[in-house]
């Protein structure tokens, strides 16, 4: 008997969602911040067993939104919500119920699927607070399970995988045993971008910041990828911070983001970055659209 579904991974922003969703996958897809919006679109990661094959979907993080960017996001949950199988409801070991939580919950009224509390952070706590937290979200909801965890050490990662097996439909194999994610190539080179303009750059640059893959031309002869990409922002101050003094911002953000590429990739790769204004983007449909955070 074999089983497969689609697993939602669901929570407010900065749960540890994407590393969590990395540590199950075995592979870095979902990019990690320690900022809020790190991600902006639905991604699929596969975990495949003999038996079984599990797809995860890493969300944005549930939020009140007040822009058209925000509420794309988290419209983006919401359907994912819809899409799942089995979800997975992330809270921090380190912190009280939220009220971006409640929103979540809100949202769960209507939902037939079962839902596992996964306690994150772990780590982080001694054993003795994690019982009250418990008490607080049972009352709150009717979770299937709750499963404490450490995403960042791997503790408990194991048990919940074997509670969700037991419980997903029969089904058949929906994606080839040989691959871990859906995601194209250039979609993820564009994220590895942003995660470097999240991590290396402060105040409003990361949240208007979008990333365009120009161009993505491999040369499979010399184990080579050739990759243009354009940094969109909203004001020409904007840009000025995100080239930096000399280059030097740019330099640093296309030399961190190449590695990382090329550790996926198993290839090396020629990264060429431009930063160009698009004015006001964050609030226009059609600009969202286009950089593919808003359906049609």
């Amino acid at each position: 008997m074999f089983k497969s579904g689609f697993i939602g991974i669901i929570g407010r922003p900065n749960v540890g969602k994407s590393t969590f969703f990395n540590a199950v996958i075995g592979d870095k897809i979902s990019i990690v911040a320690d900022k809020p919006q790190t991600t902006r679109n639905k991604i699929t990661g596969i975990k495949n067993f003999p038996d079984a094959q599990l797809i995860f979907l890493d969300t944005p993080g549930m939020h009140n939104p007040k822009t058209p960017l925000n509420r794309a996001m988290v419209q983006t949950a919401r359907e994912t919500i819809g899409d799942a199988e089995v979800l997975l409801m992330m809270i921090e070991a380190n912190s009280d119920v939220h009220h971006n939580d409640i929103l979540l919950i809100e949202s769960l009224a209507e939902i037939k699927v079962p839902v596992f509390l996964v306690i994150n952070k772990i780590d982080l706590v001694e054993k003795k607070y994690l019982l009250p937290l418990m008490d607080k979200f049972r009352i709150l909801y009717d979770y299937r399970e709750i499963f404490p965890v450490s995403a960042l050490k791997g503790y408990g990662i194991a048990d919940l995988l074997t509670a969700i097996k037991e419980i997903l439909p029969e089904g058949p194999q929906l994606f080839p045993e040989d691959i871990f994610t859906d995601a194209t190539e250039r979609f993820i080179a564009a994220e590895f971008i942003r995660e470097q303009i999240m991590m290396l750059t402060s105040q409003e640059i990361p949240y208007v910041s979008a990333v365009m893959i120009d161009s993505f031309k491999e040369d499979e002869e010399k184990n080579l990828i050739r990759i243009n990409a354009t940094i969109n922002v909203e004001k020409e101050s904007q840009k000025a911070i995100m080239i930096g003094k000399k280059g030097a911002m740019l330099k640093n953000i296309g030399t961190q983001s190449r590695l990382n590429m090329e550790k996926l990739f198993g290839a090396k790769v020629y990264l060429e970055l431009f930063v160009r204004v698009k004015k006001e983007w964050t609030s226009s449909d059609k600009m969202l659209q286009e950089f593919g955070l808003l359906k049609h």
